[in-house]
């Protein structure tokens, strides 16, 4: 019932068009065992994400993301139960029709962070970041061999060497002005960043969109962590870049909090530098939304954005 996407033209035709979705998803949800469960598409996410009544979650991937589809289900699988904080449960994941996937997983409880942050007491703030810093230590430390046929980069080293050959042109394109651009090779040239690290899982995009909270007498607490579709293997601190961004958003005293809780803080250069080679870095939109030192140096940036109290 789905028409194949593989092209950005398709993609735009399809995947927003709930009259083609919506009877493609009942469809699926009837061959699940879940037909007449209520559906409610989530706003947010690049994948069509349904909730489905309120125990599970239908995500779905069309061709051109159908790799994406696997390595999900995959990783679901392989953390669950692992971490000190809850995943989604897979149900069910596999082909759906031309070259469409899905994975069916567990509806965890909770309110998103992002929607709930500003409302969250600063000591709480940081006892939820301590949380995401013992989960990210348990994620790091757990086996990823399993997960290597699915999971990329491979190489690191030459991840980082195809992440450099573009990263000024991809800032310029986003219109990062020639001030910070000039500076980019430089900043770049200045940070030892390893070749072959200790291979991890990495989660790669933990930020308050993905993470669930709630909050009882004792105050607020986690209780999930999902998107594991844009997961890696390679260097732990790489998994620091969106934490900082868009959990700690700069603030020293959460960046010390996030760094005990882990067991480790890693240098604000070299998180800078993965945050210029990120593959979805976008300096301009960060710019605009954390704060800059007057400097307007990358160095004083680094320390503003990832240094500790």
């Amino acid at each position: 019932m789905l028409p194949p996407v593989e092209t950005d033209e398709q993609w735009d035709a399809v995947v927003p068009d709930e009259s083609v979705m919506r009877p493609a998803v009942e469809d699926l949800c009837g061959r699940l065992g879940l037909a007449g469960a209520p559906l409610v598409r989530f706003p947010e996410g690049t994948q069509p994400v349904y909730a489905v009544g309120d125990e599970h979650v239908l995500k779905l991937f069309p061709g051109a993301a159908a790799r994406d589809g696997v390595a999900e289900g995959q990783v679901l699988s392989h953390v669950e139960g692992r971490l000190p904080v809850a995943t989604p449960r897979v149900r069910a994941c596999g082909p759906y029709e031309n070259g469409w996937r899905y994975v069916l997983m567990s509806r965890l409880p909770g309110a998103s962070l992002a929607h709930c942050w500003d409302r969250i007491p600063p000591a709480d703030r940081e006892r939820l970041v301590a949380g995401i810093g013992e989960a990210l230590a348990v994620l790091h430390s757990l086996d990823p061999g399993p997960l290597e046929d699915v999971l990329g980069p491979g190489d690191w080293g030459a991840f980082l060497d195809r992440r450099r050959e573009c990263a000024v042109e991809q800032q310029r394109t986003r219109g990062l002005p020639a001030a910070w651009l000039e500076q980019i090779p430089e900043f770049l040239d200045s940070v030892p960043l390893p070749r072959a690290p200790r291979r991890s899982l990495l989660h790669t995009e933990v930020m308050r969109q993905h993470v669930l909270v709630d909050v009882d007498a004792d105050g607020w607490r986690l209780t999930g962590l999902f998107d594991f579709e844009p997961a890696m293997v390679g260097d732990r601190a790489y998994d620091f870049v969106a934490v900082g961004l868009f959990v700690n958003q700069g603030e020293p005293a959460l960046q010390t909090r996030l760094a005990t809780a882990y067991g480790h803080a890693f240098a604000p250069d070299e998180l800078l530098a993965y945050t210029l080679l990120h593959v979805y870095s976008d300096l301009p939109r960060y710019l605009r939304e954390l704060p800059v030192p007057t400097t307007g140096t990358l160095p004083a940036l680094a320390e503003a954005w990832f240094g500790t109290a």
